[in-house]
């Protein structure tokens, strides 16, 4: 893996999550944790939820972005596969 690049990989990537949940509605629920923050994003057309950890640190709307894009993710949106093994039965990775 090369090194990250810097603000207009993530320009990239925010137009990219930009596109892919167009016309979605989705709720983002935020609960304090104690040292964290558990954020939930939730689909509201399929029901599908991922849930993140973040510092109480970060800015809100990053916690939304990195929400939404494992939303993106885990619905299809992206184009890029979940996993190698994606489709096979079982859990796990095979190697």
């Amino acid at each position: 893996m090369g090194p990250v690049q810097g603000p207009a990989h993530r320009l990239t990537s925010n137009a990219d999550l930009a596109r892919a949940l167009v016309d979605r509605e989705i709720i983002f629920e935020f609960i304090d944790t104690g040292p964290a923050i558990r954020v939930a994003a939730i689909d509201v057309a399929t029901g599908e939820e991922v849930v993140i950890q973040s510092p109480k640190s970060a800015a809100r709307h990053e916690m939304e972005r990195v929400a939404g894009a494992k939303l993106a993710r885990k619905l299809g949106l992206t184009g890029k596969k979940k996993r190698p093994d994606e489709g096979s039965p079982g859990r796990g990775i095979k190697v």
